[in-house]
């Protein structure tokens, strides 16, 4: 937003903090590329425009396109100001709802607000987001959860050959390590449980069966608590090539070991999808369990891979 015409990739990753702060730590141009991809997707699938503007003689030359946010997505009418103070409260009430909370008109008025002040001049500022909801699952459960009902929604653990159905008083929606889960009481099974919103495959049905709202009382602080103890307990020896992106990724995240790094995890299953997408720049130490399921992912590529050709 700070240029009308656009900045080169190369400009974006020698300017915007985050990319610039990596570079200079050595990591290579492949990678910081890889993740400018990623991540301009991910600014995309939050409902961000970005323009993409090739060689004006030919607009399908993009090896030197320049990239923009379009000023006029945020543009507000001339007569409507705001003061330091509303602009402060009116983020402040942005950040207590979650992107899937809110409408279409509601997110592109809350990015102008926060777009307000951005001076040509100033130096450009880095953006990351925090969370991308495609969970179909998520607003069913938020009301569920405003509205103490039992839900029930067809789930589907790894190994197992079909979903299952779930009664569960749901308590909290919180996120982790980038994932939405669901925590809440199971009905059946007469436990505390924390579900994965990736893995509910059908609708959430909200039933007129009621429960005692004060179960809801301290219950996300409970959920975060009990993935913190389950990611002490789990955790993998990585040997990550240097410079690339899953060496950014994951060291963020990792401790230092004598053979390469030490990262901790909730879902063996949710952690090898992640691995196996960086390809050859990772490799599992330990555990076997973890090191085989990615390994059965990127046989599964190359087979898939060796059939197209």
């Amino acid at each position: 937003m700070a240029t009308e015409q656009g900045l080169t990739k190369d400009a974006i990753l020698g300017s915007v903090s985050g990319y610039r702060e990596q570079s200079e730590a050595g990591a290579s141009k492949d990678a910081l590329e890889k993740m400018f991809e990623r991540d301009k997707e991910n600014l995309r699938g939050l409902g961000v425009p970005i323009e993409t503007i090739g060689d004006r003689l030919d607009p399908d030359d993009l090896r030197e396109a320049r990239y923009r946010v379009p000023t006029a997505e945020y543009a507000l009418p001339a007569d409507i100001t705001f003061t330091p103070a509303e602009i402060a409260v009116l983020n402040l009430a942005g950040g207590v709802w979650s992107q899937g909370s809110l409408s279409a008109d509601a997110r592109s008025g809350l990015r102008k607000i926060r777009s307000l002040g951005i001076d040509v001049d100033e130096p450009i500022i880095g953006y990351s987001p925090r969370i991308s909801l495609r969970e179909a699952s998520f607003g069913p459960l938020q009301r569920a959860i405003e509205q103490s009902r039992i839900v029930t929604f067809p789930y589907l653990k790894p190994g197992e050959a079909a979903a299952r159905v779930r009664t569960v008083r749901p308590l909290a929606l919180v996120e982790y390590e980038a994932r939405w889960h669901v925590y809440g009481s199971d009905v059946d099974a007469e436990a505390d449980r924390t579900f994965l919103l990736s893995r509910i495959v059908g609708d959430v049905k909200i039933t007129r069966r009621g429960f005692d709202p004060a179960l809801r009382t301290g219950a996300g602080e409970r959920a975060l608590a009990g993935l913190e103890a389950v990611a002490a307990r789990h955790s993998a020896l990585l040997e990550v090539h240097p410079g690339t992106e899953a060496a950014l990724r994951l060291n963020r995240r990792a401790t230092p070991a004598e053979q390469g790094i030490r990262v901790p995890y909730v879902d063996v299953h949710i952690f090898a999808d992640e691995l196996a997408s960086y390809g050859p720049e990772v490799r599992v130490v330990e555990p076997p369990e973890l090191r085989d399921q990615v390994v059965r992912r990127l046989s599964a590529a190359a087979a898939v891979h060796g059939e197209t050709r």
